[in-house]
């Protein structure tokens, strides 16, 4: 059974995560009771993942929630609301975080006194979180059954149980898949410059005793060429209701190059990362985030002074270059504009 440390956990009133921006060299875990410390977490991108900061913002208005002290629930309510307008700022395109914070503002809103809506908020965070983790582990009991022994396996980015409450989305196929003693390989991308794959998945799928090489972002189609990947497995930021993704930065030129090769191009998601409200690209923000994110690493300079610099957070992947949607409610093959809405309705 998969042994790994707890991402994000609710500990009466205190939230202790993983501070991910520190793996692999420590594991090193923030505690707090403070909602805009979580939020700040969140924004710094000391937790990430799409699920996972949709558990983090909840438990935003759920510290705010156990922590109040006044005695009026329109304060009470109005409070919450505008916590919940700036934990929204902290990251705009994974859909899962304002998901989250709808969920609990409306049932904050059923409340008839104080007490009942601080008590509903808290529940409703912990129950987004079991959710999820539920969810993730139906996941990977689904796609487990498209991996075969002796797979090589390809993904980019963190989709995996830091990604999430736990089990993770691109990465719980192949935690059930070796707990059915199926042996693998997978071929984790960088992904640069915040380098999720070589830091976090290289690192957990190692403490899961999965064989994990690690490979530049750029060496996507000599890979191809020559590793013989079998399968490509990604998570999502964002599912719009005719199958688009966002997904971290280097799923679109992975999906492309699967596309010329024949390897089939799975995307592993919660249902709670699709967004009906949105049919296309544009019907969103993609993250822009700070240049010196890609000329400083780690506090390193590796470009020259007053070189300039651009960063997308993410990039959009068309849905006809996916095989399909490993959700928790099984596979959803193309036609996407119909199998997804069907999925989720």
């Amino acid at each position: 059974m998969l042994r790994l440390p707890r991402t994000i956990e609710w500990r009466d009133g205190v939230v202790r995560l993983i501070n991910q921006k520190e793996l692999p060299d420590k594991l090193v875990y923030t505690e707090t009771h403070d909602w805009r410390r979580l939020a700040k977490a969140i924004k710094d991108m000391e937790i990430r993942g799409a699920p996972a900061i949709g558990v983090a913002a909840a438990f935003s208005l759920a510290l705010f929630a156990w922590h109040y002290t006044g005695d009026s629930l329109e304060e009470f309510l109005s409070g919450l609301e505008r916590v919940a307008e700036e934990v929204k700022q902290t990251r705009p395109t994974a859909v899962n975080l304002f998901w989250a914070v709808e969920r609990v503002i409306s049932r904050a809103r059923t409340a008839t006194s104080l007490e009942e809506a601080r008590k509903g908020v808290i529940e409703e965070a912990l129950r987004i979180q079991k959710e999820d983790e539920e969810a993730n582990r139906k996941i990977g009991e689904i796609g487990a059954d498209l991996i075969d022994d002796g797979d090589t396996i390809i993904t980019v980015c963190n989709a995996g149980s830091l990604a999430t409450s736990y089990w993770g989305t691109a990465t719980a196929p192949m935690y059930v898949a070796k707990e059915r003693g199926k042996n693998f390989r997978v071929i984790a991308l960088e992904t640069r410059p915040y380098l999720q794959g070589a830091r976090l998945t290289a690192w957990e799928l190692m403490q899961a005793g999965i064989d994990v090489t690690i490979a530049t972002d750029n060496s996507v189609g000599i890979l191809a060429m020559r590793e013989r990947i079998d399968l490509a497995i990604v998570g999502a930021d964002r599912v719009t209701r005719k199958g688009w993704v966002a997904n971290k930065l280097g799923t679109y030129p992975l999906a492309l190059v699967s596309r010329v090769h024949n390897i089939p191009f799975y995307v592993a998601a919660p249902t709670s990362s699709f967004d009906l409200n949105a049919e296309g690209p544009g019907d969103f923000e993609i993250e822009k985030r700070d240049p010196n994110e890609v000329l400083i690493i780690k506090g390193i300079r590796i470009a020259p002074e007053g070189a300039k610099a651009i960063y997308y957070a993410f990039d959009l992947t068309p849905p006809q270059l996916i095989t399909g949607f490993i959700t928790e409610k099984g596979v959803l093959y193309p036609p996407f504009g119909k199998t997804i809405p069907r999925a989720l309705l």
